[in-house]
């Protein structure tokens, strides 16, 4: 199975399945003499973690972080830095009915289509749990921006139908959807209780902002930073859509409402949503994802066996209600390792 690695200068390897014994990360090429330590990991693992009720997956996973290499009194060597994750709640008894029957919205089908065999204890690989990963070696690429200043910060605007009309970014830590809005977090809230007690499950829209990101960022044509982040969002399970800046809404406009103008002191808008021409022009990065709701829902539906013969399938297991807001962390940590690759590959063609 290829696919697994992701940039090309701060390159990451993710391994492990969502109950195997552990899962992990391998960071390669993290710049030497950078302050590092478990803790700078964990804050963020500790985001994502699960078993935190209020429609969240009751599988109570510590996700406690051991940094097996690559660092020496607390700074980076330069050596390839391994991450491990041991996976404590995993119960995959609870998947033995599903074996021989395929899940509707997960990979289970193109997962045995393609390579002849699939893990059907909560999905393999192709689980959320692989994210914790990510987030892990997202943490260490936050390390790195932290030193150019630049800094990545993600937030729940839209749950089911419920969206923001407030971007009050104080207000993100004050409820467990990293929502900027208190009043709509409250009616997130009780919307998640009210679809979790129908069985089903909820989508919803995250914002990622990123500020302090200098001009330069992103190559011309094939590997445009806005290419670069879409494929690194989308790469995210419950992702089906990316925008950056104005995205779709620019469908809707005029050229002289979408331009934004350029001033002595700056941009007058943002639209472009910091990027243009694939290059990020110093203003602040702006984008969204789009998040399908949990396809493992309680919910009686139609699908296949085996045998290709239809039958009737209600999933049982351990599942959140949304991935928001654990997907939240997650999209920090995408965009933080998509910033460090082009930030180190920038600092290579200055010097």
């Amino acid at each position: 199975m290829a696919g697994n690695t992701f940039g090309k200068v701060f390159r990451v390897t993710t391994w492990g399945e969502s109950h195997g014994p552990a899962l992990g990360a391998v960071i390669d090429g993290c710049p030497p003499g950078l302050e590092l330590d478990v803790t700078d990991i964990q804050h963020d693992l500790e985001k994502r973690r699960p078993g935190k009720g209020g429609g969240e997956s009751p599988r109570k996973e510590p996700d406690q972080v051991e940094i097996l290499s690559g660092i020496f009194k607390g700074l980076t060597t330069g050596t390839p830095i391994s991450l491990i994750i041991y996976n404590k709640d995993a119960q995959s008894k609870a998947y033995d009915h599903l074996q021989n029957i395929f899940r509707p919205g997960h990979g289970d089908l193109t997962y045995l289509k393609k390579y002849g065999i699939r893990d059907h204890r909560g999905g393999g690989r192709a689980s959320a749990r692989e994210t914790a990963a990510r987030v892990a070696a997202g943490a260490v690429a936050r390390k790195v921006l932290a030193e150019s200043d630049i800094a990545v910060i993600a937030y729940t605007v839209a749950l089911g139908d419920i969206a923001t009309s407030k971007r009050n970014l104080a207000d993100i830590t004050k409820n467990r959807f990293y929502c900027p809005d208190k009043t709509a977090a409250a009616r997130m809230e009780a919307l998640t209780d009210s679809v979790r007690k129908r069985g089903d499950s909820l989508g919803g829209v995250v914002e990622i902002k990123v500020t302090g990101c200098p001009v330069g960022l992103g190559e011309p044509v094939f590997d445009k930073l806005d290419g670069a982040l879409a494929q690194a969002l989308m790469s995210i399970g419950a992702v089906k859509g990316v925008e950056i800046g104005s995205g779709f809404r620019a469908a809707e406009l005029l050229g002289s409402e979408n331009n934004d103008a350029i001033t002595p002191k700056g941009y007058r808008t943002n639209n472009a949503g910091g990027i243009l021409a694939g290059i990020s022009n110093g203003d602040d990065i702006i984008a969204r994802v789009a998040v399908k709701p949990i396809p493992s829902i309680s919910l009686e539906q139609d699908t296949l066996n085996l045998d290709n013969e239809p039958v009737k399938i209600k999933v049982g297991g351990r599942h959140d209600i949304s991935a928001i807001p654990r997907i939240v962390p997650v999209c920090e940590a995408m965009v933080c390792l998509t910033l460090a690759d082009h930030l180190l590959r920038q600092k290579a063609v200055e010097n």
